[in-house]
């Protein structure tokens, strides 16, 4: 999730029976904790990370004689609440869904009860709609989807129509931006390694597009404003950065925050249209000095203490009851939390009232 957490939702018991319940895992406390369930209980469906911060998940099946299901749901991190969001023209299970670039979700192949589907279909955030797309040459299911760097989209493998054959076949999706290669904006510089909590800057042409109403075009665009993708590389977490100031060849966003250090690419949109992108190096924020901001024992016996600091800035906590100890010696704990950019809190939730503990905060 765009907040560091993790989303896990829908399955199946050691019981066999499907559940609709979802949890969240927090690796800052290392724990889980339940949020809101789905409306239908699944099992093999898809969960897309959409650039707006919901989570869209579609089809699946219900098990013990559930059924497949052509329907979706859509999860606010905000209210922890999941809507029904539309079905598709089929049921799928075992198939795939790939973001793509324009920030639309291909929905392809997967299993229905009577095979392996052939067809595939898109799905819209903007409008909430599911709408048909060319189909998969084979029928594929429980088979695997790469999105390349070009925007197109490698289908390879999976079962074949009875869902028992294994296949060999892949497959492209060409995902039709259809635009004048003159069109993409180019990036020439950027910042790197930039620093969490820092600006990310472009230089470069084109950044300003054709200002129109849309048309139904996939691409068109009311703006001419550009907008500016971040991808890891490693974890595949996305992120679409506002911007403090932008011309024709030059952006500037604002701070950068809670984003995976590491590299990642940037990539400018104008007009729907994605230009080539830039490897960007993500580097942890440099740390001050940490002078306490409060420190207090919580009614369940747990320690709490909060500090401000470098925003992006990242920490570790140790502990041990005897100071004598050399560092190699002390518990290494959670991690620190960001509450919000530059304020931070640890809370030990192993401390009792009883015991005597120290506690050293360091940054990697």
């Amino acid at each position: 999730m765009p907040n560091g957490k993790v989303l896990v939702v829908g399955g199946r018991y050691n019981s066999g029976r499907v559940t609709q319940s979802a949890e969240l895992y927090d690796p800052a406390t290392g724990s889980w904790s339940l949020t809101g369930a789905m409306n239908t209980a699944r099992e093999r469906h898809t969960a897309t990370l959409l650039p707006n911060g919901k989570v869209l998940v579609a089809g699946g099946a219900g098990g013990d004689g559930g059924g497949y299901f052509s329907t979706a749901e859509l999860y606010d991190q905000t209210t922890c609440v999941w809507t029904n969001n539309g079905t598709m023209s089929i049921t799928r299970s075992g198939h795939t869904a790939t973001l793509l670039p324009n920030g639309k979700v291909l929905v392809a192949g997967g299993y229905g009860g009577g095979g392996s589907r052939v067809s595939a279909e898109l799905y819209d955030p903007v409008s909430g709609k599911w709408t048909a797309t060319s189909s998969l040459t084979l029928p594929h299911s429980f088979h695997t989807a790469t999105l390349l760097k070009d925007g197109k989209v490698l289908v390879v493998a999976g079962v074949s129509t009875f869902g028992t054959i294994p296949i060999a076949q892949a497959e492209l999706y060409d995902t039709g931006l259809d635009f004048n290669s003159f069109w993409q904006p180019q990036i020439t510089a950027a910042t790197s390694a930039l620093s969490l909590g820092g600006s990310l800057v472009l230089a470069g042409s084109r950044f300003r597009g054709i200002s129109g109403g849309s048309s139904g075009h996939s691409q068109d665009s009311s703006t001419d404003y550009p907008l500016v993708q971040l991808r890891s590389l490693e974890s595949g977490q996305i992120i679409f950065l506002p911007s403090t100031n932008w011309s024709t060849n030059s952006f500037a966003s604002a701070p950068v925050n809670s984003f995976p250090p590491g590299y990642a690419l940037a990539t400018v949109f104008v007009n729907g249209i994605p230009g080539t992108s830039r490897v960007i190096n993500v580097s942890v924020a440099v740390p001050t000095p940490a002078p306490l901001t409060s420190v207090k024992t919580l009614t369940n016996g747990s320690f709490q203490f909060a500090f401000t600091n470098t925003i992006g800035a990242l920490f570790g906590v140790l502990t041990t009851t005897n100071l004598a100890l050399p560092l190699t010696n002390w518990t290494v704990l959670s991690g620190v939390t960001e509450l919000s950019p530059g304020q931070f809190q640890f809370i030990d939730l192993q401390a009792t009232n009883g015991a005597q503990r120290f506690y050293r905060v360091r940054s990697p």
